[in-house]
């Protein structure tokens, strides 16, 4: 049965049960299934002809393009793994991501061949153009449920980027927990504007779109304003973002006046989203559906659905089906019963195998059968976890425990703030004390003075941060989350 949990399936039954049905929408090019299973066999063919098979890795440097699509279902034919690499990288991180996985060989779109060779590949370099020379004669599907699909490296916050395996039946048992919470049916329209260098771009609602036949408008990289116009020139009934995107399509000139009318379903992961942004799609008539998830759980966790989102404002929701999660104690380990506060922690078929070759960080990973998510999290009487931040963020102020997400919801809540994070920095009198980084929104002028006054009048005293310092932007990940220790590079820079 485990053969049957395999992603190479899903294209090729959508093949034929609706093969002029369009898989793809990219720049007004269109893609049939038909056509996107027939591309995959030729470059599925061509893997073979270079002695690509099972358990080997195939890397891929690329915007989000209909080629890479065709390459991952080749994998996915062959039992290959795909590690999408990220173009944001400098050439020496990924040289190291490729001698880290020794890929067979690296695929790579036009547009970043210099980068491909500055990078020093010592594997065979692709364009993409060479996935069509493979004849019309697949190989037979070789995958099993259990052999990796995909090979994710984290984004390396704390010391080297680790590749995460994800299997195929990881990913069957993400995309069914997140049909029976926020279903994709053969009508929809995907808006897919998340780079397909991070699972989010993949096994969040991409494919499940392909294995329920729906179309995806799919974009090389995002841009809020054309983002806006294509969801009412294609009638985009449902879109994922993190909260990064969300907000710059907010802030957009456009966005008072675009046509929403066709969004449905739009989806928020990532980190936590501020609650004034809620607010703000709420006024144009779209509830975001909030989530949470990370590369290791395939990524879906957690979900808020709609019907919970003006109730539970700001909270992440309660477990897709399928999906375990608890709360540990950060200090006993013991997971806690009720309404608390620990580490959130997770269990279920999603959970990916461990990282790649490095098997002491993978036992790090996980306390039994949980996986240690490293988030602190609360959960309500009712159920419902909120993230309150990553553990390593969690500032203790004169004893007491300060959540820094909770005082960036009182930031973002300013009319004048459009993004604020919060860190805590060493103090002699109470050994941390908290510091926002606040960017404002455009033509509007605020003092820090203001600022420290709103969020007194919102939070117990030790909860306000000392010093409010302005930025233009705050440092972000190639998927848009808060680099939160470029930051404290800064503040203790300024220390010194």
């Amino acid at each position: 049965m485990s053969a049957e949990l395999t992603v190479g399936r899903w294209i090729r039954d959508r093949a034929r049960t609706t093969p002029a049905r369009v898989a793809i929408d990219f720049a007004g090019a269109l893609v049939t299934y038909a056509e996107l299973d027939a591309w995959s066999d030729r470059a599925a063919a061509r893997l073979t002809a270079a002695g690509i098979g099972r358990g080997d890795r195939v890397a891929s440097l690329s915007g989000n393009h209909p080629a890479q699509v065709a390459l991952l279902f080749a994998c996915a034919k062959l039992g290959a793994a795909l590690q999408p690499l990220s173009w944001r990288l400098a050439p020496v991180e990924i040289r190291y991501q490729l001698d880290d996985a020794e890929p067979a060989v690296l695929v790579h779109a036009d547009e970043y061949a210099e980068l491909a060779e500055a990078a020093g590949a010592r594997m065979p370099r692709w364009g993409f153009d060479e996935l069509d020379r493979g004849g019309e004669r697949p190989p037979a599907d070789a995958a099993d449920g259990q052999d990796a699909l995909f090979l994710i490296y984290t984004s390396g916050t704390t010391g080297k980027p680790k590749g995460a395996v994800l299997t195929h039946a990881n990913t069957f048992w993400t995309s069914l927990s997140f049909d029976r919470t926020c279903p994709i049916g053969g009508d929809d329209v995907v808006l897919q504007v998340l780079p397909q260098y991070h699972i989010g771009g993949w096994n969040v609602q991409s494919l499940l779109a392909w294995w329920a036949g729906a179309t995806v408008v799919l974009e090389p990289v995002f841009d809020a304003a054309r983002a806006l116009r294509l969801i009412a020139e294609k009638g985009v009934t449902t879109m994922m973002g993190v909260p990064a995107t969300y907000l710059f399509l907010a802030e957009d000139s456009s966005f008072a006046s675009a046509d929403l009318s066709s969004l449905r379903l739009a989806v928020v992961g990532g980190a936590p989203m501020p609650e004034s942004l809620l607010e703000t799609w709420k006024e144009r008539g779209v509830e975001i559906v909030q989530g949470y998830g990370l590369t290791e759980a395939a990524p879906n966790v957690l979900c808020l659905p709609p019907e919970d989102a003006s109730r539970k404002l700001g909270f992440a929701g309660r477990p897709y089906p399928h999906v375990d999660v608890a709360l540990r104690d950060t200090e006993t380990g013991a997971l806690l019963d009720g309404p608390a506060t620990g580490e959130l922690v997770v269990r279920g078929p999603n959970i990916f195998p461990g990282y790649w070759r490095d098997p002491d960080a993978t036992a790090a990973a996980f306390a039994g059968e949980w996986l240690l998510t490293g988030d602190l999290a609360t959960r309500d009487e009712d159920g419902y976890y909120r993230i309150a931040g990553r553990l390593k963020d969690l500032v203790i102020s004169g004893g007491e425990n300060v959540y820094p997400a909770e005082i960036e919801d009182v930031l973002h809540a300013h009319p004048g703030v459009a993004e604020a994070a919060v860190i805590g920095i060493p103090d002699e009198r109470w050994g941390e004390v908290c510091v926002a980084y606040v960017a404002l929104r455009r033509e509007v002028e605020v003092t820090a003075t203001e600022l420290v006054e709103w969020c007194g009048d919102r939070l117990a005293r030790f909860k306000v941060p000392r010093d409010i310092h302005f930025v233009d932007a705050l440092p972000r990940s190639g998927v848009g989350k808060v680099l939160k220790g470029e930051l404290r590079g800064v503040a203790e820079g300024a220390q010194r």
